[in-house]
């Protein structure tokens, strides 16, 4: 009788555990959704800023040699990402492929300088960064003038802030509800324990022994329902590499790292903060209490 008693409770403690870890792999599949939102919205705002450039137009009279050392100058900056020699040729044939008809003929010139086109990287791409830039190449003596939308370029910058703003609104939000659910989910497993705790009291055994089992058990849940969580996460990752470009893939190595180390971080010290404060509960709580 005692033997299948004993079976039947370690059944209980084992469907005990694996219901609690795979609650906390849920919980934290959706703190690794936000991750990839909070992660995928950078990638995605790169990619729009650095789609900002402008047209460094050049004089009439410089010589193709100087244009290319111009070039090479400002492929050397730190805040370009990319240039582009357009020469008077491909300038006409670009302006009329836009309005649609031989200007040139019609004026019976080609009026467009040679030009380079400048991709800037995302991170100076503020309008405060992009007017000192403007500023530095028109000291460049080639340079006649650069030319961009200023329009364009203060709304692109409004958007994304206000973009970002509502994604980590969200993302706060969600990491918010994960967190009290995976607190939940482990007070509700110290509470089916908490006569144990208190019979280990009465025998003696001292606050730091009795946490100790609850605290590694915590931590091996956290552990397991993190990689669980990860496993999930690299699933739809690897589903959604071809339908949504720009979003995070395999070849986004280090941030994909960057993921599932913060998954596991925050996985094991959520459990482990939730269990010390559910186990010091019934810790100090009386005898009679534990009925209640």
């Amino acid at each position: 009788m005692a033997r299948k008693e004993n079976r039947a409770n370690q059944r209980r403690l084992r469907s005990s555990y694996l219901t609690s870890i795979i609650s906390i792999s849920l919980v934290l599949f959706l703190i690794g959704i936000v991750g990839l939102l909070i992660l995928n919205g950078r990638n995605i705002s790169n990619k729009v800023r650095e789609n900002i450039g402008f047209n460094v137009m050049l004089k009439e009279n410089v010589k193709e040699a100087d244009i290319y050392q111009l070039q090479k100058v400002l492929d050397a900056k730190p805040y370009i990402l990319s240039t582009d020699y357009i020469t008077k040729e491909e300038a006409a044939l670009e302006t009329e492929q836009v309005v649609g008809h031989d200007f040139v003929e019609f004026c019976g010139y080609n009026p467009l300088p040679p030009s380079i086109r400048v991709r800037l990287k995302a991170s100076y791409t503020k309008p405060d960064s992009v007017i000192f830039i403007e500023q530095e190449l028109l000291n460049y003596e080639p340079v006649s003038e650069v030319v961009y939308k200023k329009s364009l370029l203060y709304a692109i910058n409004e958007n994304i802030r206000k973009i970002s703003i509502v994604i980590l609104s969200f993302s706060l939000l969600l990491t918010l509800v994960a967190i009290t659910l995976i607190n939940n989910t482990i007070r509700l497993s110290i509470y089916s324990k908490r006569f144990i705790i208190n019979t280990m009291q009465l025998v003696g055994a001292t606050r730091g022994f009795i946490r100790k089992p609850f605290l590694l058990r915590s931590s091996l849940n956290g552990f397991v329902g993190s990689l669980i969580a990860m496993g999930l996460l690299m699933g739809i990752i690897y589903i959604t590499k071809d339908e949504l470009e720009g979003l995070i893939s395999f070849n986004d190595l280090e941030l994909i790292a960057l993921l599932s180390l913060s998954i596991l971080t925050i996985s094991i010290v959520i459990n482990w903060i939730s269990t010390f404060f559910a186990v010091n509960k019934y810790l100090n709580m009386k005898t009679d209490k534990l009925y209640y």
